[in-house]
């Protein structure tokens, strides 16, 4: 592989914004990464620093990261499956900050049914997306694999296709994976080739816009959904290099999401990210066991 692209989710803060975003990513050894506009687990948002996207764009420039590597995560709370015009609205928003931001991939959780049948719930993603996407737009919406957790939609490629084909503008549509969610989904992460086959035949060749790497605590086919660090769960690190690695990934953005790690076992008080560490692992293709116990060393 030429260029590996590699990186993590990052924070994107009031006070340096996106430049912030760079900067995290680059102490991590990252050549591409993924925000959240504001915090993951709300819908308030600060308006958009023209002058710090200015300068995160020469330091991107400067250090060789793509704009289009960078991705945009929507909150997780926002469910188009309920046919709430709050979720509609706030895309809507959201689709334009990307356009401010210069960015073009937004990630979406396609949403749950809870009340309403599944059908129902597919119909309201439909109608939601053909509110939110316009035929100029720049933005594309990549909806997620999803792991099947409750009543969500979207544990499927065909459940993926489903709403795709009713699209008005399904060429503004991408799809990201989730390792995590594609084992606690049911599918076989150690025969990769035969997922990619899947995806190019369900849904379409140059369809993954970005995958998130994440190792997971559950059993294949759980529905879980609950991520662990790379090597440390039951994924495997030789199976999650192999995806980040593959051919037919080369030009995809590998995000990781993995968990934070507290100082000690005992305390769950202060968390640090495990990326500038998980990162070298991928670089050398070797994985540490004692990786835990050098991240809590580094933070203490």
């Amino acid at each position: 592989m030429k260029n590996l692209l590699i990186g993590s989710h990052v924070s994107f803060q009031k006070e340096k914004q996106l430049l912030g975003s760079v900067e995290e990513t680059l102490s991590y050894g990252g050549n591409c990464f993924m925000i959240y506009t504001g915090a993951p687990q709300n819908t308030a948002r600060q308006p958009i620093n023209q002058d710090l996207t200015k300068q995160a764009y020469q330091l991107m420039k400067k250090t060789n990261i793509d704009p289009n590597h960078v991705v945009v995560h929507a909150p997780y709370i926002v469910n188009l499956a309920n046919g709430s015009d709050f979720a509609v609205n706030f895309l809507k928003q959201e689709v334009t900050r990307l356009e401010e931001l210069g960015l073009k991939y937004l990630v979406l959780h396609p949403g749950s049914y809870v009340k309403l049948t599944k059908e129902e719930g597919i119909n309201n993603i439909v109608k939601g997306l053909n509110k939110i996407i316009t035929k100029d737009q720049k933005t594309f919406i990549c909806l997620e694999i999803m792991a099947g957790k409750g009543t969500e939609i979207g544990t499927s490629f065909l459940e993926l296709k489903q709403i795709i084909d009713k699209l008005q503008y399904p060429e503004k549509i991408k799809i990201c994976l989730d390792t995590c969610h594609l084992n606690d989904a049911g599918y076989d992460i150690a025969n990769f080739d035969l997922i990619i086959e899947e995806i190019e035949n369900v849904i379409g060749e140059n369809m993954i816009a970005c995958i998130h790497i994440n190792d997971s605590k559950n059993e294949q086919g759980s529905h879980k959904d609950r991520h662990e660090n790379l090597g440390f769960g039951n994924l495997g690190f030789d199976n999650l290099i192999n995806i980040i690695y593959h051919s037919k990934l080369e030009s995809v953005p590998k995000i990781l999401e993995t968990p934070y790690v507290s100082l000690n076992e005992e305390s769950k008080k202060r968390l640090y990210p495990p990326y500038k560490f998980e990162i070298k692992m991928i670089k050398t293709k070797q994985f540490d066991p004692n990786l835990l116990k050098k991240i809590r060393q580094y933070y203490h």
